[in-house]
């Protein structure tokens, strides 16, 4: 291994500044991780010779170390001194923006028309839901509910509010569900959160300044949202192929903004909207890359849980040696919706910054959903729930399959689709130019309701996203023969 350069110190800081000494060193210190003069593994000189370096007293370098150590930025290591260990998403933390100047600023934007009018449809009694991204309501567990309850009513005696970071039995839970995907973590590692959209949103106001570029496949579950852009950020989209993401586009695109503040959201496994999986190869290889770019990633693990095979793929997280990576978990698609229950799987610092956010939102996830989510992992209900909910799942994936194949193809084929590998998603594209609004608003009036592909696309894609996972095969079939027969009206 080659031996690296010892760091070098050639600024001081500027002693008629306003900003306090320490604060000037914090600042240049995180300027040299973040610039890669000085890298991950780099060990720092001694306080000493640090101090002689930037002209100050010994205690100013001290007190910059701590705040590095309290960012989670450098460790001090047994016996080889004080190193550096993270230089993606600590970095963010030492002028993360203020929480409280968006409370005042009603900063969310709303969301185009077309999804408010699905918003607002999904709700109309006697509607086909063919493309929601929820589950079927009849598949909840009945019985491991009231068996869950049951216990609760005994064993509650009050509903005080949770810790900031969630319930500690909630937190070690999830951490060992973690684990069983590779992910190896610690409770001090989650932060549980009122649904995996909060996480978003969370991030998106305590992490990211505005003007940061968010790359996202194209297309993307989180184009259909404003999450990022309220927050003043700028979407750019990735292409992907049938491995995922493509990589050597998303490094043309890094490269391009290199000194810019940018990150990676993506959604590997049982990708929304198009139920592609992304291959081991292409997840190391994306993870190599964002190493290299030292872009910070957000890694959307929704859909993880429902992957109906056994040899479930590696999350990009368990690949992540140098806190690169925020998971961001959910019981919402596989448990209930209506639960609110998500979670973070980040290093300790940035885990305490966003609960400190957190609790300026809400106070905390409910304490009954994280009690009753507790029990569901630590009784063992819950994969034994998966096992027979994933078995469905792919019984109706199968049906819906079939249905397309009689409706949109052989000879005759009018469209082209995939197979998913798991999670709720078919993505359908038209083999000929298609006037979606068109298609949307004769579909709704024959008392289907569909998700165009350009609610999600970063351009019009002729798609639609298909979800087998809120009908029976009987009520997609019915549902899918009127798409057909209105598409080939138009």
């Amino acid at each position: 291994m080659a031996r690296q350069k010892p760091l070098v110190i050639d600024w001081k800081p500027a002693r008629d500044s306003a900003t306090p000494l320490t604060e000037q060193i914090v600042q240049y210190m995180c300027r040299q991780v973040s610039s890669g003069a000085w890298p991950i593994g780099s060990r720092l000189p001694s306080q000493r010779s640090m101090a002689e370096g930037f002209g100050v007293n010994r205690s100013t370098v001290i007190a910059a170390i701590e705040e590095l150590t309290d960012y989670g930025i450098v460790e001090g290591m047994h016996g080889a001194g004080t190193r550096i260990v993270s230089n993606t998403w600590s970095l963010m933390l030492p002028g993360a923006p203020d929480w409280a100047d968006y409370v005042s600023s009603g900063f969310f934007k709303a969301n185009n028309d077309t999804i408010q009018a699905i918003n607002r449809l999904e709700f109309a009694p006697n509607m086909a839901r063919l493309g929601t991204g929820e589950i079927d309501p009849r598949l909840f567990p009945r019985d491991m509910w009231r068996r869950v309850l049951d216990e609760a009513s005994d064993e509650i005696d009050s509903l005080s509010y949770p810790d900031p970071e969630g319930l500690p039995g909630l937190r070690e839970a999830i951490a060992g569900h973690m684990r069983a995907t590779g992910i190896e973590c610690t409770a001090s590692q989650i932060l549980v959160t009122s649904g995996a959209l909060q996480a978003l949103q969370i991030i998106s106001v305590s992490l990211l300044s505005a003007g940061s570029t968010v790359f996202a496949e194209a297309p993307s579950y989180i184009k259909s949202l404003q999450v990022f852009q309220s927050a003043g950020m700028h979407l750019e989209g990735v292409p992907m192929d049938d491995s995922g993401i493509m990589v050597d586009d998303l490094a043309t695109m890094a490269e391009r903004h290199h000194g810019g503040e940018s990150v990676l959201y993506t959604i590997p496994t049982n990708h929304n909207p198009t139920g592609t999986t992304m291959d081991e190869q292409r997840r190391r290889e994306l993870v190599e890359c964002c190493v290299a770019h030292r872009l910070p990633v957000i890694e959307d693990g929704a859909y993880q849980d429902l992957y109906f095979a056994d040899d479930r793929p590696i999350p990009l997280k368990a690949l992540d040696e140098t806190g690169m990576v925020i998971y961001l978990g959910s019981a919402s698609k596989s448990l209930a919706p209506g639960l609110r229950i998500g979670w973070i799987v980040a290093p300790e610092p940035i885990v305490q910054r966003l609960a400190d956010v957190k609790m300026q939102m809400d106070y905390g996830a409910s304490t009954l959903s994280q009690w009753v989510f507790t029990r569901f992992l630590i009784s063992g209900m819950y994969d034994e729930y998966l096992v027979a909910l994933k078995a469905e799942l792919r019984r109706r994936r199968d049906s819906a399959l079939t249905v397309l194949d009689r409706l949109f193809g052989g000879s005759s084929r009018r469209a082209h689709w995939n197979t998913p590998n798991g999670g709720f998603y078919i993505w359908l594209t038209f083999d000929r130019p298609m006037p979606m609004g068109k298609l949307f608003q004769k579909a709704v009036e024959a008392g289907v309701l569909l998700n165009p592909g350009d609610i999600y696309d970063f351009e019009g894609d002729n798609s639609l996203r298909l979800s087998y996972a809120y009908t029976t095969p009987e009520e997609f079939e019915a549902a899918a023969d009127k798409l057909a027969r209105i598409a080939a009206a138009l």
